[in-house]
């Protein structure tokens, strides 16, 4: 006879169940179990990429012929390392030109200010005319004006000849390098665009994965949580990370809505590289609890007939049980079965933090007490048609 996935896992839990208890087949399945203490986990899984926190993109100040590069792709410079050189001839024939017109401008001030002096003498003596006068003084403060123009114009040709040696602005990893010798470029300020990148550079001693949580989920996460990351090239090693923002957008892809959750990682070994596939393990719980139990042991008013039931609890005890309103009902306050001397009885007990398999108890159970575990309603009634189908072909006792 051929089984569906769904009859398979009944009739696993049939047999754990069942053959667990010390019941016999042909009466209900259940287990018992005690109150333990246990540390009560709970992780969200999400996938991600790596990416560099902060990455710089290298430009020339200068146009022209590149002439020289510095370094490859893969390669860690340090700050001030050169990276480029662009074709100088340009800038050195500004700089010879604008020292040109310095020196000149330096040679009119001086004879400008010596025909200034002598004018005022003159002038004193009545030997020019006002207005000769003025023109001497407005010659001499023309001049004095040119030199400092042609002293503003070659300390600037000095720095755009500077500006062909390109520097390392940090120390980092080159990540991208889009251009080779020979190519012309063109610089931030010419009229050709934003100007030619030479290189990307990255800080990669410190990365960041970038996953995308769940909308469901990713209330549960928090600035600060501890994350952990394993990626494909190292399988057996668990790099560790924190939270450090969750962004607001939201990304949809196929009708599912994630957000970006950003998580910063030491990369001092420089194992993890950009654009590296993750798989991300947030813990948003870890207690350590002095009682639990299994989620499966928690009834409610509306399956407790059927599972006492199973026990033989009589169904005026249930209805006497029932009676009282409790507070928190299904949401902190559930019906459990405990084992006594006498015999199972119903308790209320009241539940803290769970990781979906075990449960904490904050009031009505001690330590060392025993409950009982037993299928919902809805696989106790297809337990017994599954039991009719598969007669003569499993043994249940």
């Amino acid at each position: 006879m051929k089984m569906n996935n769904y009859n398979f896992i009944l009739l696993s839990f049939f047999i754990l169940y069942g053959c667990g208890s010390g019941e016999s087949s042909d009466t209900q399945f259940y287990k018992t179990e005690k109150t333990t203490s246990q540390v009560l986990e709970v992780s969200i899984e999400a996938s991600g990429v790596i990416e560099a926190i902060s990455s710089v993109e290298i430009k020339s100040k200068a146009s022209g012929e590149v002439l020289f590069l510095g370094a490859e792709v893969g390669d860690f410079v340090n700050k001030g390392f050169m990276l480029a050189q662009i074709d100088q001839r340009t800038a050195n024939n500004i700089v010879d030109q604008t020292m040109s017109d310095l020196e000149a401008a330096k040679v009119r001030l001086i004879n400008a200010e010596s025909q200034y002096e002598r004018g005022i003498e003159l002038h004193k003596n009545s030997s020019i005319s006002d207005k000769d006068f003025e023109d001497i003084k407005e010659n001499f403060a023309q001049a004095k004006s040119t030199l400092v123009r042609n002293e503003v114009s070659y300390e600037n040709a000095k720095i755009s000849l500077d500006d062909t040696i390109v520097k390392s602005p940090i120390n980092g990893t080159v990540i991208s390098r889009p251009v080779e010798v020979g190519q012309v470029i063109s610089s931030p300020t010419s009229a050709f665009g934003e100007g030619s990148i030479l290189m990307t550079m990255a800080d990669l001693s410190k990365v960041r994965v970038r996953a995308l949580v769940d909308e469901i989920d990713v209330g549960k996460v928090a600035l600060g949580q501890k994350v952990s990351i394993k990626v494909a090239a190292y399988r057996d090693k668990e790099f560790i990370g924190t939270v450090s923002k969750i962004e607001p957008k939201a990304y949809v892809q196929q009708n599912v809505t994630t957000f970006p959750v950003l998580i910063d990682i030491n990369n001092e070994e420089n194992l993890l590289l950009i654009g590296m596939n993750t798989d991300v393990e947030i813990q948003i719980l870890k207690k350590d609890v002095s009682l639990s139990i299994p989620t499966m042991s928690l009834r409610t008013r509306k399956d407790i007939y059927t599972a006492a039931a199973i026990l033989n609890i009589d169904k005026v005890d249930i209805e006497k049980f029932l009676i009282e309103k409790v507070d928190g009902e299904n949401f902190n306050k559930f019906i459990v079965i405990k084992d006594s001397k006498d015999g199972p009885y119903l308790s209320w007990v009241k539940v803290g933090v769970s990781d979906l398999y075990n449960v904490e108890i904050i009031e009505g159970l001690t330590d060392g007490d025993t409950i009982y575990i037993l299928p919902s309603k809805s696989l106790f009634d297809y337990q017994q048609r599954f039991k009719e189908r598969v007669s003569g072909t499993f043994s249940f006792g």
